[in-house]
């Protein structure tokens, strides 16, 4: 009987161990296919290819693998890449002076991406039909039909095609705010929070049931700003003046036949797939029986990430939300001590003769958004000159590392300012003790020693306390954007308090100084730079990863994928309780978001 029960035993053991060994090599084999991608030679392109740009799903700043399932890693497969802004903007580049390549094919299906991304990427298709003067075509189709982000990018193709029974869907901007006050009252949870800035927002959803009058104020005008900004755009491409564009668009132009919308002037043309790439073929004389030849973004654009071989430019990254820890869990945030080793190495590096800040960021934390501008300004007092990129984002602490630069470019659809801070502190009383029966007793030395319980509401005192230091923090963030932008600060502080701007509506009123791009920051660094247009650039910080970091992350996936499958319809409200729970205390942050 013992010796039946020490095989079971030991063979149960071995085949742990076997499991594993396996697991830990698919790992690692894994982490080596991660790590080598993006770093061979371009794709061979042969006689009369396409680059074909599917919008399918969200567009990010870089293009990236996502955190693997368990099940991809111990088969060895590859998730499929997000689509990167650096990478579409670069394939067109290239494409634009490959002989072999005889146009774009934009393939419409449904992009998630704020308006200043997909104003960049209109900017560089723009710039592919400048660089050939029309001896290359810009064909774009929709086989179920054109979102509003993908129509605003098709609407600078030479020709536009749906399916007959597509349509388009232009509605206009709105910004939908979840007001949480009444939700977290039944929870049990009070927010206590304290605020500089009228404008400031991100508080709202925790004090009020609906928008504030100053809300209200600053979202139209954005919005507004934004909007037109798109429209004109579109009008100017379509030939249509933007009143009548407009009035199509108060229509409700989704319920539009495919008929219709090729008669108000939107489309070119109606057809099938296949008789759009019959089309095509017709471009690039292939004969019918044979196949179209395409390339991908990725294909052409393959040496982003290459180590530059001597003296460059650093482009360096700043996305996601700011915190000041160093939780490896989460890319899309920005940890306030990496992102200053990241600096204070580019500033003692003597091959870096400059840096473009790219921003894509609402805030976050005011502590480590203090820290990156104090290594900032360090890299911009060794001589080297700096230049900040803004994407769709650099709002509140976004706009305070932002500030020091030499020069700030943004692009016209570019949301930023939100110069003000907050702070909270949850409190749990009602729900620990009214809605759990727990009691919490409390013994203390100082009156003020369970300041910041969430068990217990502040006192008056405390109330107090927290508003000045937070009165403090503002002082502080309106005195380093004064010193970046040369001015006083009390001209800082009108147009402060907490509001939002577009990028347009920024350059009036002298928080950026130029509407523009990566390329544009890049170009004024390299002349600053004394170095030539051309130059090299290398971007910061590097996509690559360990094994242990992608495993971990794919254990955490596993367990959130889980949970939200669980939860159901609450696991929104979860995670931003949870989200909200776990910020630092005292934040620069906008909370608001526009997609197209």
């Amino acid at each position: 009987m013992m010796k039946k029960f020490l095989l079971v035993v030991c063979g149960s053991f071995v085949g742990v161990i076997l499991a594993l060994t396996f697991f830990v090599i698919a790992t690692i084999l894994f982490s080596l296919s991660v790590a080598s991608m993006g770093s061979g030679k371009a794709a061979s392109v042969s006689d009369h290819s396409i680059l074909h740009i599917d919008l399918d799903g969200e567009i990010s700043e870089r293009s990236t693998t996502p955190t693997p399932s368990m099940s991809d890693l111990t088969t060895g497969s590859m998730p499929a890449e997000t689509m990167g802004l650096n990478v579409l903007v670069k394939a067109l580049e290239e494409a634009a002076t490959n002989d072999k390549i005889d146009g774009v094919y934009i393939e419409c299906n449904g992009a998630l991406a704020a308006p200043a991304t997909m104003t960049a990427l209109r900017k560089a298709l723009k710039s592919f039909k400048t660089k050939t003067n029309g001896k290359k075509f810009v064909y774009a189709y929709a086989n179920q039909g054109y979102g509003q982000g993908d129509y605003y990018l098709a609407s600078a193709a030479d020709s536009i095609f749906v399916n007959p029974e597509g349509a388009v869907d232009l509605h206009g901007m709105a910004s939908s705010i979840p007001y949480l006050k009444r939700l977290m009252e039944k929870v049990g949870v009070e927010m206590q929070i304290v605020r500089v800035g009228t404008f400031k927002s991100a508080v709202e959803p925790y004090m009020l049931d609906s928008i504030s009058p100053a809300n209200r104020l600053q979202t139209e005008h954005y919005l507004g700003s934004i909007w037109e900004e798109i429209s004109n755009d579109i009008a100017a491409d379509r030939k249509i003046a933007p009143e009548k564009l407009n009035e199509m668009v108060d229509s409700i132009l989704v319920t539009r036949s495919a008929q219709e919308v090729v008669e108000l002037g939107l489309v070119d043309g109606i057809c099938f797939r296949k008789d759009f790439e019959k089309k095509l073929k017709a471009l690039t004389d292939v004969g019918e029986d044979d196949d179209l030849s395409f390339v991908t973004p990725d294909e052409l654009a393959t040496d982003l990430d290459t180590p530059a071989s001597g003296e460059h430019i650093a482009v360096l990254y700043a996305v996601g939300e700011i915190d000041d820890s160093d939780d490896d869990m989460n890319d899309d945030a920005i940890h306030g001590e990496k992102m200053v080793e990241i600096i204070d190495e580019l500033t003692e590096d003597d091959n870096v003769k400059g840096l473009v800040l790219r921003v894509n960021s609402p805030g976050g934390s005011a502590f480590a958004s203090e820290q990156i501008w104090k290594a900032l300004d360090d890299f911009k007092a060794s001589g080297k000159p700096i230049a900040v990129s803004m994407g769709d984002y650099a709002a509140s602490g976004g706009y305070y590392i932002s500030s020091g630069a030499g020069r700030i470019f943004a692009e016209p659809t570019t949301i930023t300012g939100s110069i003000g801070i907050f702070g909270t502190i949850p409190c749990v009383q009602e729900l620990v003790e009214n809605k759990l029966g727990v009691h919490f007793s409390v013994v203390k030395t100082n009156k003020n020693a369970d300041m910041g319980l969430m068990t217990k509401h502040l006192t008056p005192m405390q109330q107090a306390a927290l508003q000045q230091m937070v009165n403090r923090g503002y002082d502080l963030f309106t005195r380093r954007c004064a010193e970046g932008r040369g001015v006083t600060q009390d001209s800082i502080k009108v147009i402060a308090e907490g509001r939002v701007w577009d990028g347009k509506s920024a350059l009036k009123i002298g928080l950026v100084d130029e509407l523009g791009g990566l390329d544009e920051a890049i170009a004024w660094v390299a002349k600053e730079a004394g170095m030539k247009k051309d130059c090299e650039t290398q971007c910061y910080p590097s996509l690559e990863e360990d094994w242990k970091a992608i495993f971990a992350k794919a254990m955490s996936a596993q367990a959130e994928a889980r949970m939200a499958d669980e939860m159901g319809l609450f696991y929104d409200y979860y995670k931003e309780l949870q989200q909200t729970l776990g910020r630092d205390h005292v934040l620069c942050l906008m909370l608001d978001r526009v997609q197209l």
